[in-house]
């Protein structure tokens, strides 16, 4: 690892040095300027001394192809965390908001080998039942039922009202969720992300993921949640928990980025400004921007090396925490020549190797359908601010907007279809009511059936 003494004089004025040894990848300095902190990470090489919270120390890969070996190597690189020596010996604040997502846990991220290769199995034969057809409808009724909720309003912030939510709703579907269990966790998983009583929050979503799995095992459906638990690999109540935990908590996250952030491109950039009716390309190409530019996980997939090794000049300890920064690697400057004529597919925005994301398919299907059912049914839609005004969420892991303001024509209500019955009105015709549905988070999934019943 890198000796102390390498930093104990940073370059004047430069923030990214501000501790004088490793940077800190959190704070509303790193969130308003993340490649302007990758450029100085490199000055360290291909691997750089990071801070992810106070008194969390890691390395962060900036570069492309290190990240490859990183990713491509299991056998060197290990993902269970009970091998983070820090951890371990005490020296990692419990309290410390990174922990629960570092922290291990018996699912396929945390796994490693044969247990990898067991859970691991179970998912991807799992999403490979889904009906694409079925999630893109299902994605326009929820999409549909949200923009009902702020459409007669004429503005609306296009994150918690949008795309926050709809992926939540969206996954509740999927994993079979009935109303009441789905409010309770989608509550749990907004104030997880939210930061809000996190403890409380973490044991809530286990504790309903833990009923809906006692559901399954006596009502099993078509749901990615019957088909985990009738695989071959028998997983067992806490492993299905925790596989649950994974795919809701950590598949929600990453696509309402892809939303946000999409969205922010496709309202505020010149390129894709003109295009805004409802050319479905420009949709794909906005989205195809951000997983190059600004992808949604950031900075993430720890590895442990399992022995001592020296990477790209940097001798990294054993136990020691190493981040890919899918971010970084993606703008490494030796790519900058090759990008354009580069695969579209070849940025990291989805990991590789046997961790890659098991779900990217449905994740780029619910984005590029959520993004054109909101541009076609507000053809008219603009940002409520200028766009050098918007602000990033701070934390190490993500790229996410706190907030994207939004103005456009109030519209009467959006279902696409199923009109109701007798020709009667349905509440929220008229611009100036407020239709009914949810109006607390903890009511958004029962909102949405309700809704759509009607």
């Amino acid at each position: 690892m890198h000796s102390h003494s390498e930093f104990e004089t940073p370059p004047p004025g430069c923030p990214a040095h501000a501790d004088g040894r490793r940077t800190s990848l959190y704070g509303p300095e790193f969130a308003a300027d993340p490649h302007g902190f990758y450029e100085r990470l490199r000055q360290h090489g291909p691997v750089a001394p990071v801070e992810l919270a106070p008194g969390v120390e890691a390395e962060l890969v900036t570069d492309y192809a290190t990240a490859l070996h990183v990713l491509q190597n299991p056998d060197t690189f290990a993902r269970d965390s009970r091998r983070w020596r820090a951890l371990t010996e005490g020296r990692v604040p419990l309290d410390s908001p990174v922990l629960p997502m570092m922290m291990y846990r018996p699912n396929c991220m945390f796994s490693d080998g044969a247990d990898h290769l067991k859970l691991r199995q179970a998912v991807t034969d799992s999403f490979a039942r889904l009906d694409m057809h079925r999630v893109s409808r299902h994605v326009d009724r929820v999409a549909a039922y949200l923009i009902d909720q702020f459409g007669f309003r004429g503005k609306a912030d296009l994150i918690s009202d949008y795309a926050q939510v709809l992926p939540l709703l969206v996954f509740n579907d999927l994993f079979g969720c009935p109303a009441e269990l789905g409010d309770r966790l989608i509550s749990a998983i907004s104030n997880l992300f939210d930061g809000v009583d996190v403890e409380r929050a973490n044991e809530a979503m286990a504790g309903a993921l833990f009923e809906l799995v006692t559901l399954k095992r006596t009502s099993p459906g078509e749901d990615i949640t019957s088909w985990l638990m009738q695989h071959p690999s028998q997983l067992s109540d806490e492993e299905m928990v925790h596989q649950l935990a994974l795919l809701i908590g950590a598949g929600t996250e990453p696509v309402q980025n892809i939303i946000g952030n999409a969205l922010r491109l496709l309202l505020s950039d010149e390129q894709f400004a003109d295009g805004q009716q409802g050319a479905g390309v420009l949709v794909e190409d906005a989205i195809n921007e951000v997983l190059w530019n600004s992808p949604p996980i950031a900075n993430y997939a720890t590895h442990y090396p399992v022995h001592d090794v020296e990477v790209a000049g940097t001798k990294l300890a054993a136990g020691t925490p190493v981040l890919i920064s899918f971010a970084a690697a993606n703008a490494d400057p030796s790519l900058s020549a090759s990008r354009q004529t580069f695969s579209k597919r070849a940025h990291l925005a989805w990991g590789a190797g046997t961790h890659a994301c098991p779900a990217k398919d449905p994740a780029l299907l619910i984005s590029i359908r959520a993004i054109e059912k909101l541009l076609n049914t507000l053809p008219d839609v603009e940002l409520g601010v200028p766009a050098d005004t918007l602000t990033w969420r701070p934390g190490p892991f993500h790229r996410a907007l706190i907030a994207l303001p939004a103005r456009f024509t109030p519209v009467r209500h959006a279902r696409p279809e199923a009109a109701p019955a007798g020709g009667g009105s349905r509440p929220g015709d008229q611009p100036s009511q407020q239709p009914k549905g949810r109006s607390q988070k903890g009511s958004w999934w029962s909102g949405f059936l309700n809704w759509w019943r009607v």
